[in-house]
């Protein structure tokens, strides 16, 4: 089986060039792996990639849902496998790319909780739930119980949330203390570009900046006109929330600015601690997309 090529890291860290590069050197397809381009509408805080920049290479999974929109871990994996599996069939090599961990963990492995069998009657119980008082009640519900898979857990996890309370409740155990193998689903390496942390911090902050003088603030009030609701999904996202509470609290740019870059470097910090444990990754020097596309394909090619 053709082997996954896979280019992750945290945010501002030149995740989208390198990848553009490497696919057009494999012939490639590209597969975001990001909770925030989905969406359409947000593009100026997502860094989208836009059409220049993909420079011919296919992309999936971007703009494929309207903002406001509730999007699972679950509803990534259903959508993005059979693209996939429809790369691998024409031959051609699937990239994927992204800093959410829990959507490129979803397409890389399946997952196996141990030996505990399914309960229909538990799932459904729970799936009302979640339809009734929303999954961050379901989310609070399972950390009551186990704290430790709660917090590895997305609350937008819906299903692997739903999978660790049917377990507690059918064993009387956690999840976190059972047998829980991720199981590979296809060959693969990944690689990130290690940039020092002072060099990151200041990569993000001219992201930041970029992105308010590129139109942010005119892209939040675009969406909030259009209908969606400040506490939806899609809203959550850095750089738009902190610009939701800077219009409602009359905040300065410069002070919301801070706040977005602060954010980041604190998303930054958890991204790199959960890449880290990644297998069959490998960190990059940091250099020109060119330079780093020539080290990916020649530890990708061994």
């Amino acid at each position: 089986m053709r082997k996954l090529l896979v280019i992750c890291g945290p945010t501002a860290s030149g995740k989208s060039a390198l990848s553009v590069e490497c696919a057009k050197r494999i012939g490639g397809e590209i597969v975001s792996c990001d909770a925030f381009l989905i969406y359409k509408g947000l593009n100026i805080g997502t860094a989208k990639p836009t059409k220049e920049e993909m420079q011919g290479i296919p992309h999936h999974m971007i703009d494929v849902v309207e903002a406001g929109t509730p999007f699972s871990v679950s509803d990534f994996e259903t959508r993005a496998l059979p693209i996939v599996e429809d790369i691998l069939s024409r031959g051609k090599t699937p990239v994927l790319v992204g800093g959410t961990g829990f959507y490129l963990n979803a397409l890389l492995f399946s997952h196996a909780f141990g030996n505990t069998p399914a309960s229909e009657e538990i799932r459904k119980k729970y799936e009302k739930l979640e339809k009734r008082e929303g999954r961050e009640a379901l989310h609070a519900r399972l950390k009551e119980v186990d704290p430790e898979s709660a917090e590895i857990l997305h609350v937008n996890d819906v299903k692997r949330v739903i999978r660790a309370l049917e377990i507690f409740e059918l064993t009387g155990r956690k999840k976190s203390e059972q047998h829980d193998d991720a199981l590979p689903r296809y060959p693969y390496e990944a690689f990130a570009v290690n940039f020092p942390r002072e060099e990151l911090y200041a990569r993000i902050s001219e992201r930041a900046r970029k992105m308010i003088s590129s139109g942010l603030v005119d892209e939040v009030k675009s969406l909030l006109e259009r209908g969606v609701a400040e506490n939806a999904q899609c809203m959550q996202g850095i750089g738009y929330k902190e610009v939701v509470e800077c219009l409602k609290n009359d905040d300065n740019e410069s002070t919301m600015s801070d706040i977005i870059e602060k954010n980041t470097r604190n998303y930054a910090k958890r991204q790199l601690t959960f890449f880290k444990k990644l297998p069959n990754l490998h960190w990059l020097t940091p250099n020109s997309s060119e330079a780093c596309a020539e080290e990916v394909l020649r530890i990708y090619g061994n």
